[in-house]
């Protein structure tokens, strides 16, 4: 009896720690959504809530801006957009060695950039870069992905394998990748306050979609809202014709400044121009649905 006790104790255990969720419907346990704890001084429950998007407060990741003040009190003496801009890809460039040529005779060593990681979510938001991209928002917001070249419904899936496997990588693990997104976000919400969402709280952003497959469904509100966990990173469009070339679904979310990791003018010189493309940390959204 004592045996049987001590055994279905640990399998209460594990099932607190892992929960298994063998459906597509959401888990509404925190446990399925996040990490207990992250780096942005929000509790994971609440950034990963409907509730946080509808009502936002600022974030900031721990120890950026104090490690790199210099930066900032240059960024603050600017008044033009285009050249703070400037300046933060500068400083970025002789920050990371990001333009560096190798002297004679030494063999050219790979370093990760921030701008490689655009250029190739651009392409495909399931690559390893994209897995490193995911990985950064589960490391800094708590937020687990949901999505990565296949639905990510239990830590122990082939999905979950997967994503892992791509997000360890050494390919794009170098050159304290991390840090560079880290200053990518928080340079990102300083320009967004200084010049291109000045007083406004949410930014309408548009996605368009002809396989939900990487939303799951929470709650349908009516025939048009509901609320749907998105993955943890994820692209949306600022315009409403370039989100219907992508499929015949168009999702339409009031997103909170504070979610946008990168949008179209943040800098001059980028990869996902084109599309007037912004970054959105996930969550729990609550969106209208539309149909082309």
């Amino acid at each position: 009896m004592r045996l049987y006790f001590l055994v279905l104790s640990l399998f209460q255990v594990r099932f607190l720690l892992y929960p298994i969720n063998m459906s597509n419907e959401p888990d509404a346990t925190i446990a399925s959504r996040g990490h207990s704890t992250n780096l942005v001084g929000v509790p994971t429950g609440l950034l990963a809530s409907a509730s946080y998007n509808d009502f936002p407060i600022p974030l900031c990741i721990s120890g950026t801006r104090e490690s790199h003040r210099s930066l900032f009190e240059r960024l603050d003496k600017v008044t033009d957009a285009a050249e703070a801009g400037r300046i933060f890809q500068d400083y970025m460039a002789l920050l990371f060695g990001l333009e560096q040529q190798p002297e004679k005779n030494e063999r050219r060593r790979f370093r990760s950039s921030y701008l490689r990681l655009l250029k190739d979510w651009g392409f495909d938001s399931n690559s390893p870069a994209g897995a490193v991209l995911k990985g950064w928002v589960e490391s800094r917001f708590g937020l687990f992905p949901t999505f990565h070249k296949a639905p990510i419904r239990r830590f122990n899936s082939p999905a979950w394998i997967h994503y892992m496997e791509e997000k360890m990588s050494s390919r794009f693990n170098n050159n304290t990748i991390n840090m560079q997104i880290d200053l990518l976000y928080e340079f990102c919400q300083w320009a967004l306050l200084r010049f291109h969402a000045v007083g406004k709280k949410h930014l309408l952003l548009y996605r368009g979609a002809n396989d939900l497959c990487e939303h799951q469904l929470v709650q349908q509100l009516d025939k048009r809202t509901a609320i749907v966990r998105l993955n943890n990173l994820v692209s949306f469009t600022l315009q409403r014709g370039i989100a219907d070339e992508f499929g015949d679904t168009i999702l339409e979310a009031e997103v909170p400044v504070t979610k946008i990791l990168f949008f179209n003018d943040l800098l001059l010189g980028h990869p996902l121009r084109g599309e007037s493309e912004c970054l959105v940390i996930g969550g729990d959204y609550r969106v209208k649905t539309s149909y082309w």
